[in-house]
């Protein structure tokens, strides 16, 4: 499921990257128009699909922007996020981007050549968040039912959560990040990113040194 969350997210966003110029009102405009030029893009750049440093790359620079993973990172952790220090916020936040980065690097080779239908969406200038809905058609058939949670954000839009088949990204990491602060407390949570993201660096330069 986490592997669809990533696959999602790097569609929608990675279009969101290269649109700048559109009208800012107008997020499912934004993602239609600009989707299939990205996607091609990729596809045909297998070299980038092939390099894992490429794609941490790609990722951090196309990606990483239009997430406000702050407030992602508020929303996943609960009720326990008003009592960690400032300190422990701090290593939150940058754990949990680090995680979801990784994960979604991974889903490059995982999922090629989706197809992406955006139902229209209306917005107002006054309008501060908005849910964009997609039906994205995977190679192998099937297809899956998304909702972007985003936010206005200065002159676009962010992404705050991710609705897949009506499982929230958020609450999906909420409930995880909860048995974990229910046993070890927030210092329990910390130390378990970190060695998630620390192993996984671990195994990714392990291959890096096979190539």
């Amino acid at each position: 499921m986490r592997k669809l969350f990533a696959m999602v997210s790097f569609v929608l966003m990675s279009s969101a990257a290269s649109a700048v110029s559109m009208d800012e009102s107008a997020p499912d405009v934004l993602v239609n128009q600009t989707v299939q030029e990205v996607l091609d893009i990729v596809k045909k750049d297998s070299a980038v699909l092939t390099n894992e440093t490429r794609l941490n790359e790609l990722v951090d620079a196309k990606i990483v922007p239009h997430f406000n993973f702050a407030r992602m990172t508020k929303l996943a952790v609960g009720k326990a996020w008003r009592t960690a220090t400032p300190e422990q916020q701090q290593v939150l936040n940058s754990e949990f981007r680090t995680m979801l980065v990784r994960t979604y690097t991974k889903v490059f080779t995982a999922y090629r050549d989706p197809k992406v239908t955006v139902k229209p969406v209306q917005v107002t200038p006054e309008t501060k968040e908005t849910t964009v809905k997609l039906l994205i058609t995977i190679s192998d058939g099937r297809t899956v039912k998304v909702e972007y949670e985003m936010e206005r954000a200065g002159l676009g839009w962010k992404v705050f959560d991710v609705t897949v088949e009506g499982i929230s990204l958020v609450t999906s990491y909420r409930g995880s990040f909860g048995d974990e602060i229910q046993q070890n407390g927030v210092d329990g949570l910390v130390k378990k990113l970190t060695e998630m993201n620390h192993a996984a660096l671990v195994s990714s330069n392990k291959r890096a040194q096979v190539k």
